[in-house]
């Protein structure tokens, strides 16, 4: 899959020898809704003879637009987004770096750079998909100024238990520690990049290791609390048992953030490997026990819940 980074007005795709059927959205997620536009530009790319493409941005535009000074955490972030995107067979994606000289195009400005001067022959988005200086732009109005250059589809918008999937309702489930509910809204089990670092060792001294997960910086972060989680690492999957919280058995009023996962039926040394750590169930809520007895006991429980989950 290539992938094509551009910036306003400096470094712009004109005169493309290929024709694209593209998709237009951030996709963060690329949950239900969005595969659903993603595939009807694929299909039209097969129909059609030309390339399949998505447009995409870069950062989000409520940092530009917004002026948002917190972070602000992603579903999926751009490395996950390219592989979600290749699995669903784009062949190219436009990265384009939303700024404010981009956030002022006009309507008709974007669709004669982005649009007509890239050789788009079909436009996909979904129903509520805005485009231009303060979203001006609609898909209603991208059909009318199309004058026969380009052909628009536009994707309604798909429901679960009657309500729409958005990413906004997928983050209230990862608030929430609902993995299943996630899981249904995004047609896979929510997942997340990250990298195995040194961390207190505490786990191995009580005989449950832990591989600290360092999660890539912006990476949205489910509720504390215990999981039935499963771990990429070295090119397998494996079941593992994931706390995410601030290990309040051991630590009084930490402030820092930790996702630890027990690997069942692992024992190797992995510091430093990339991995990635795909969220199914949560289990129970993060608690302080009076003892590494009562621990232990516990964390048992937990390993043995994962257990018979997974085995369902």
């Amino acid at each position: 899959m290539k992938v094509v980074h551009l910036k306003y007005p400096y470094q712009l795709l004109t005169q493309s020898q290929e024709a694209y059927s593209l998709a237009l959205g951030f996709f963060d997620g690329v949950h239900l809704g969005h595969q659903a536009v993603i595939k009807q530009a694929v299909a039209k790319a097969q129909e059609k003879n030309l390339t399949p493409a998505v447009m995409t941005f870069d950062p989000h535009p409520s940092i530009v637009l917004g002026g948002r000074s917190e972070d602000v955490f992603y579903i999926t972030l751009l490395p996950e987004k390219l592989r979600l995107l290749e699995a669903l067979g784009v062949e190219t994606v436009f990265i384009v770096q939303f700024t404010s000289d981009f956030a002022k195009l006009t309507p008709q400005q974007f669709i004669q750079t982005f649009i007509r001067d890239m050789n788009v022959r079909h436009v996909t988005a979904g129903f509520d998909f805005t485009f231009g200086c303060k979203g001006e732009g609609t898909m209603t109005q991208m059909a009318d100024l199309a004058h026969n250059d380009y052909a628009v589809s536009v994707v309604d918008k798909h429901t679960v238990a009657e309500d729409k999937v958005s990413s906004t309702r997928i983050r209230r489930t990862l608030e929430q520690g609902d993995m299943e509910a996630a899981h249904t809204l995004l047609g896979r089990a929510f997942s997340v990049d990250g990298i195995v670092i040194q961390g207190d060792k505490r786990g191995r001294q009580i005989g449950f290791p832990t591989a600290n997960v360092q999660t890539a910086e912006g990476s949205f972060i489910p509720a504390t609390g215990v999981y039935a989680v499963r771990i990429f690492v070295q090119e397998v999957w494996y079941d593992g048992v994931c706390n995410v919280g601030y290990v309040p058995t051991f630590k009084d009023n930490n402030k820092n953030l930790t996702v630890e996962v027990h690997i069942l039926d692992f024992d190797k040394n992995i510091y430093g490997e990339e991995v990635q750590v795909a969220w199914y169930k949560r289990i129970r809520s993060e608690q302080k026990f009076d003892g590494i007895a009562s621990l232990k006991a516990q964390i048992e429980r937990d390993k043995q819940a994962t257990i018979a989950y997974f085995a369902k």
